[in-house]
Order: structure tokens, then C-alpha cells, then sequence
């Protein structure tokens, strides 16, 4: 679930959550509704910066999200000669983001957002287990300090965090903090999930299971993770 809190967009996971929870199917509803809405405003602020954007076509995704954007518009080639004016090559998904469309940039749009915390609740009240996706963005891409983001952490009473995350930053630097994210999980009693975000096969990025890094992977404990999500209440 899409959070916001101090301007910091977070991202909270549900496990083995009773999927028929009215309350939960209500609120989601809710929030993707907000996204067609969000969408149109945004796409027609790209439009006034002299993008081109196939409206019709991310109507038509179900749940779309900035990515589906910033990918559409940098895979339309009527955009070449704009991206070499505004960026002076064709940008990445995340520069593109966070250079248009994150709070502050031109193409920003505020939509209906809950708290980490109010997410965290109604993820619990449907029976399931609550964690904080990968902490290791908020500190590359929020300037988040490690008390800032366990703050929100508590905050929201999360069971665990997901501390198995390998980051990409916008300029293709690879990041490996999983064993720094299990120490942290470790010192706050927390589970740990694992995820691979998995979004473009570039041969940098972890494919979806991590199948390009199972050496790295294999060390963690799947079955003990799969053990604290679905059998441990």
C-alpha cells in the first residue's frame, strides 16, 4: 500500500491478510481511484512541459503508478528532441521521476494518500502481518537517517521490515545494505521479508526472484521467512 508521511512517500506490505475484508477492499478501492485521478492531472502537466503521453493507454493499467508513467512517456520517441534539450540524453525511470514528477518537480501532483500507520492498521485488523518495504530507498532516494526511518517504522508498529532488497539508484549504482537491514531488524525484534521490486530485465537490476543473484540470495533463510509471515500470528 502507497503511504505518505512528511512528505516522504512509503510503501507498506500486507501478508496472509484475509483478501475478502471489506474495510481493506473499500480503502484500496479508494486509493485506486485516486490514481486515475492523479494520473490525468499529471499527464496533463507533462503535456504543458511538451511531453507526449498515451493517456488512453495508462488509463487501461489497472493500478498505475509513476513508473507506468515515466516509462511511457521516455519509451515515446516523439520525446527524443525534449529529453535532449531538458536532460541532454534520454533519462532513466528514475531520473525521470525524480526530476518531474516527485514533490517539487514541475510535474508533481498531490493525491489521496493515507499514513504508513493508518495502512499498518487496517492491514492488521484483516489479520495480516505488516512490513516496511525496503528501507534502504528512504535513504537514497528521501535522505532518510536510520532514526528517521525507524521512527516510521515504530510509528506504524510494523512485524517486520524488508531488509532483502538490493537497490539501484537512478544512475545505475548497485547497492547491497541487506545485511546492514538484517542487523537492524535483528536489534528491533523485527521479521524480514525479502523482494526484488522487480521492474526491467537491464542486467543490473534483480530479476523477479532474484534470479540473477542467487549466490547472494541463497544465504538468506527462505523457509524461515515463509515461517514468520504465514504460520507465526
Amino acid at each position: 500500500m502507497s503511504t505518505k508521511i512528511n512528505g516522504v512517500g512509503v510503501h507498506m506490505l500486507g501478508y496472509d491478510f484475509d483478501i475478502h475484508n471489506t474495510d481493506l477492499l473499500a480503502i484500496l478501492d479508494k486509493l485506486k481511484n485516486a490514481r486515475k485521478d492523479y494520473l490525468i492531472k499529471v499527464c496533463a502537466k507533462l503535456e504543458d512541459l511538451g511531453y507526449k503521453v498515451n493517456l488512453g493507454e495508462l488509463l487501461n493499467v489497472s493500478t498505475v503508478t509513476k513508473s507506468h508513467i515515466a516509462l511511457d512517456v521516455i519509451h515515446n520517441e516523439q520525446n527524443v528532441d525534449m529529453f535532449i534539450s531538458a536532460f541532454g540524453h534520454t533519462p532513466s525511470k528514475g531520473e525521470f521521476i525524480e526530476t518531474l514528477l516527485n514533490e517539487g518537480c514541475p510535474a508533481h501532483v498531490e493525491r489521496f494518500n493515507i499514513t504508513p500507520r493508518e495502512a499498518s492498521e487496517i492491514i492488521r485488523n484483516a489479520g495480516g502481518k505488516v512490513v516496511l518495504a525496503h528501507p534502504v530507498c528512504y535513504k537514497y532516494e528521501d535522505n532518510l537517517n536510520l532514526s528517521q526511518v525507524l521512527e516510521i517504522a515504530n510509528n506504524a508498529k510494523v512485524d517486520g521490515i524488508e531488509a532483502n532488497y538490493l537497490y539501484v539508484d537512478k544512475y545505475n549504482n548497485f547497492i547491497d545494505e541487506i545485511d546492514f537491514w538484517n542487523n537492524v531488524a535483528k536489534d528491533n525484534n523485527w521479521i524480514t521479508t525479502m523482494g526484488s521490486d522487480y521492474h526491467m530485465l537491464d542486467g543490473i537490476r534483480p530479476e523477479i526472484g532474484f534470479g540473477n543473484y542467487y549466490e547472494r540470495m541463497k544465504s538468506i533463510y527462505l523457509d524461515k521467512i515463509v515461517k514468520h509471515i504465514i504460520n507465526e500470528k
